[in-house]
């Protein structure tokens, strides 16, 4: 979807200790233990996808059901979170 151009907002919802390690670029971190509270953080663009993300793909199924519930139109989950990423898109990201 990036190299077509298409408009994608990434939200990891792993801790802040995990982000430190290894993160996407251009993401907003937003812990899932601190979704429901900080919701209002996650402003993506009009008309851009949703795309929660953690480290293997479980708390970002979860958040993603949570932004859905709280009105997101256009969301999903990174399905294997970043150590998929880092194994098929990225190699150059450190494993943990």
């Amino acid at each position: 979807m990036r190299a077509r151009g298409e408009s994608i907002y990434l939200v990891d919802v792993r801790q802040p200790w995990e982000h430190e390690l290894v993160h996407l670029p251009d993401d907003v971190l937003v812990p899932l233990d601190q979704l429901a509270e900080r919701h209002d953080e996650v402003t993506p663009p009009a008309g851009a996808l949703v795309v929660a993300y953690c480290h293997h793909g479980i708390r970002s199924m979860n958040a993603a059901a949570m932004l859905e519930r709280i009105g997101h139109t256009r969301v999903a989950s990174l399905a294997g979170g970043i150590d998929a990423w880092s194994l098929l898109i990225d190699p150059s990201l450190p494993r943990y």
